[in-house]
């Protein structure tokens, strides 16, 4: 059974889900701009709605982690059993968000497990967590991890073992961007073309192999080099961006997933020590 802190703890991943979702303009992905969301086939309407479906699971994971106190085996192969369920019930409310449900389920697994920690040390907890294996996943492999394989790509697995460093890099950012003086939404596209300049995503491999994942990587990095989204040469860049990946049908839904997050992350309170300093 979930407390109070558990629900707080889902509400807050799911936000920055949300938050993630709101962002536009978000190059080959869905966002506000495109109803139709031409990309990945799903009305963003409808993202937006199957986003809440994840609250409970979320939830039942923070509750787990809790329960469990340590980042052990068995904690990660009840994560796994949760998440194949919470996969069914978004799946009935419409689908998508199968990337950010492994990123937030380990983040918020690891958030409840050290509620004082802050966002590297959460980060660094959810390593420890999928370092273990799920001894009861399904044997047949997903597609993500067939690309990974077929490419030597992290993949999402790889990316949690490894402590998540494209979302470290997202923080990184996003305090880069503010600090600059760029509103939210642009500190938080600069965030997500970060990540997409150097992840190795699996979604694009599968869609567009490895030229065009160094191709989006390039266009990335483009636009960050221009200034980034705050500047007129960087917004240019990132228009063109965008109208290339939709006319390609392009989309780096494994960076999205990352950003989410990295807003979830950058939602927790910052540790006491970390507010000392400050003061």
């Amino acid at each position: 059974m979930s407390s109070r802190e558990d629900e707080a703890l889902a509400r807050a991943a799911v936000t920055a889900l949300a938050g993630q979702l709101a962002l536009a303009p978000k190059p080959g992905l869905p966002d506000p701009r495109d109803l139709g969301a031409r990309v990945t086939r799903r009305d963003h309407r409808m993202l937006c709605w199957s986003a809440k479906a994840l609250t409970p699971g979320l939830a039942a994971m923070a509750a787990a982690a809790r329960r469990t106190g340590e980042p052990t085996p068995g904690l990660r192969t009840e994560l796994g059993a949760i998440g194949r369920c919470t996969e069914h019930s978004v799946r009935l409310a419409g689908g998508g968000h199968r990337g950010a449900l492994w990123a937030l389920g380990l983040l918020v697994a690891a958030a409840a497990l050290d509620p004082r920690a802050g966002a590297r040390d959460v980060a660094a907890t959810a390593k420890r967590i999928a370092a273990h294996t799920d001894k009861r996943a399904p044997r047949r492999p997903s597609r993500g991890s067939s690309v990974s394989a077929k490419y030597g790509a992290a993949g999402a697995r790889g990316e949690a073992r490894a402590g998540f460093p494209h979302i470290r890099r997202a923080l990184d950012a996003l305090a880069t961007a503010r600090s600059a003086g760029a509103t939210e939404e642009r500190a938080r596209l600069d965030a997500l073309l970060t990540v997409m300049s150097t992840l190795q995503d699996t979604e694009l491999l599968h869609t567009a192999g490895p030229l065009g994942l160094r191709h989006v990587q390039a266009g990335a990095r483009g636009v960050l080099a221009a200034g980034g989204t705050a500047t007129e040469a960087g917004a240019a860049a990132l228009a063109a961006l965008d109208a290339d990946l939709h006319a390609r049908a392009w989309s780096p839904r494994g960076s999205a997933g990352l950003l989410a997050g990295a807003l979830f992350l950058d939602s927790l309170p910052a540790p006491v020590s970390s507010r000392a300093r400050a003061a």
